[in-house]
């Protein structure tokens, strides 16, 4: 007796049901609008992302605006850059119009494009109103607009931020913005970049993050991961990035003072990571630097 269950089972030499054209049609536009969307979403993102992407000038306008996203603000920055270096100076005429807005993006953006905007300014250097303003960013909260300034204002042969250039040889102390139990989130060598977490504090119900100002490498810890921290206690030593270091040891080429070599000398051996153009910069640095004291130039 056949159950039935075996009544609908089809026979093992039964041909298979063929597939209506109508269903094949849709899997193929479903497989082929898959594969655009692979293709497409990393365009779309690159496309978003890269600041090379040309902007017209009613863009730029339009990205400066205080109501635009950073992301479109730094974009726009980037390209003010470009025809700043251009050899054409009908090109570098075109962003003058713009100069109040990277002034006041300069002076009341946030972190990331007041930086930016201090690194365009230092590009023109016949610019005075760049230049006070410049003078103006040394003051300001954030170290890395501070260093950008500093080495913004070389190029207009302006030595105020000397301290600060040689400030980027040494390495930086970061400290506890509350009191409570830490938890490490990054390891001694960890590669850090502006805006990395390197630890949380827990105080009661309240968690605050420690956050790097800079990039660099990360030192020794200080302090126990699990530990009880207060206050403005120093919690890891962050080590200057080559980066930084290379953009120093260039700007002190031109300002760098006699009191200045053990800091400079100190790469003409740097770590095993560091590219050989620092070892290189810092001999010729430590070598201009001398050549001026020895013919008495400040």
């Amino acid at each position: 007796m056949t159950t039935p269950v075996e009544k609908s089972m089809p026979s093992p030499s039964a041909e298979p049901t063929p597939a209506r054209p109508g269903m094949k049609r849709r899997w193929l536009f479903a497989i082929v609008a898959l594969v655009f969307l692979f293709v497409l979403m990393p365009f779309l993102f690159w496309q978003a992302t890269w600041f090379g992407r040309p902007l017209t000038d009613a863009q730029v306008a339009e990205y400066l605006d205080a109501s635009a996203r950073p992301r479109d603000t730094q974009h726009a920055l980037a390209q003010i850059e470009q025809r700043i270096e251009s050899p054409s100076d009908a090109v570098r005429a075109t962003v003058r119009p713009w100069y109040p807005d990277i002034i006041r993006i300069s002076a009341q953006g946030v972190p990331e494009l007041r930086l930016t905007a201090a690194w365009v300014m230092g590009q023109d250097n016949t610019a005075p109103e760049f230049h006070q303003a410049l003078l103006h960013a040394l003051a300001d909260s954030d170290p890395m607009v501070r260093r950008n300034a500093a080495l913004g204002l070389v190029r207009f042969a302006d030595a105020t931020g000397h301290d600060e250039i040689v400030a980027m040889l040494a390495p930086t102390t970061l400290t506890s913005p509350a009191a409570g139990t830490i938890s490490i989130r990054v390891r001694s060598g960890d590669t850090i970049n502006p805006g990395t977490m390197v630890a949380r504090i827990a105080s009661g119900n309240q968690k605050v993050e420690v956050r790097s100002q800079m990039p660099g490498t990360a030192g020794p810890w200080q302090v126990s991961d699990g530990a009880q921290v207060t206050t403005a206690q120093p919690l890891l030593v962050l080590d200057p990035s080559s980066d930084m270091v290379w953009e120093s040891l260039r700007a002190l080429y031109l300002i760098g003072q006699p009191a200045d070599l053990p800091a400079i000398e100190s790469y003409t051996h740097p770590p095993a990571d560091f590219p050989a153009t620092v070892a290189q910069q810092a001999a010729a640095t430590t070598a201009a630097i001398r050549q001026r004291a020895q013919h008495g130039a400040p």
